[in-house]
């Protein structure tokens, strides 16, 4: 009786099929994924940056390679010395490796060296252009105003930066 019910569950597990895979199924999944992931590149042995990321998933099977953040993104920026002079966080993020390009979205901020903040929902980075720019509303804060508006272009220290529409200037006062 023993080899009749192996018989019997060899003859059921057999009649079910697998279901088949299209090839554009396998095209859309990523040919890498890093959990938990810490990055340091460096430059003649110098700390460039410094990104970590819970989820990275990069695309190599289609013309335009990515990598996509969808668990967000931290990145902190070295001048080769041993302290950051910048950061840049952002919920989602996603690199473009042909064009060299950086989108960040949804609750982006950035911070450059002398603590200037920089809010919006999405931003790019051209690091060919070493550029950073938006189409959308941005709030930029430091220790003596907040500006607001909408585009808003500049250098990646945000030291040459220029707001394309201004909506606000509010300047900050220290309470006695």
């Amino acid at each position: 009786m023993p080899a009749f019910l192996a018989a019997a569950i060899i003859n059921c597990a057999c009649e079910r099929k697998l279901p088949t895979v299209n090839k554009t199924e396998i095209l859309n999944l990523p040919s890498q994924v890093v959990r938990n992931d810490t990055t340091v590149y460096t430059d003649s042995g110098r700390i460039q940056l410094i990104m970590t990321t819970p989820l990275m998933e990069r695309y190599t099977d289609n013309d335009s390679p990515y990598s996509e953040f969808r668990s967000g993104i931290r990145v902190t920026f070295y001048d080769g010395g041993k302290d950051p002079v910048g950061s840049a966080t952002a919920n989602y993020a996603r690199y473009t490796e042909k064009k060299k390009l950086w989108e960040l979205r949804d609750s982006v901020v950035v911070v450059n060296e002398t603590n200037d903040k920089l809010e919006t929902e999405q931003l790019f980075w051209d690091q060919e252009k070493e550029l950073i720019y938006t189409d959308r509303f941005v709030e930029i804060t430091n220790e003596d105003q907040t500006v607001r508006g909408i585009g808003f272009e500049s250098d990646t220290r945000l030291r040459k930066r220029k707001i394309r529409n201004v909506t606000a200037t509010i300047y900050l006062e220290e309470g006695e």
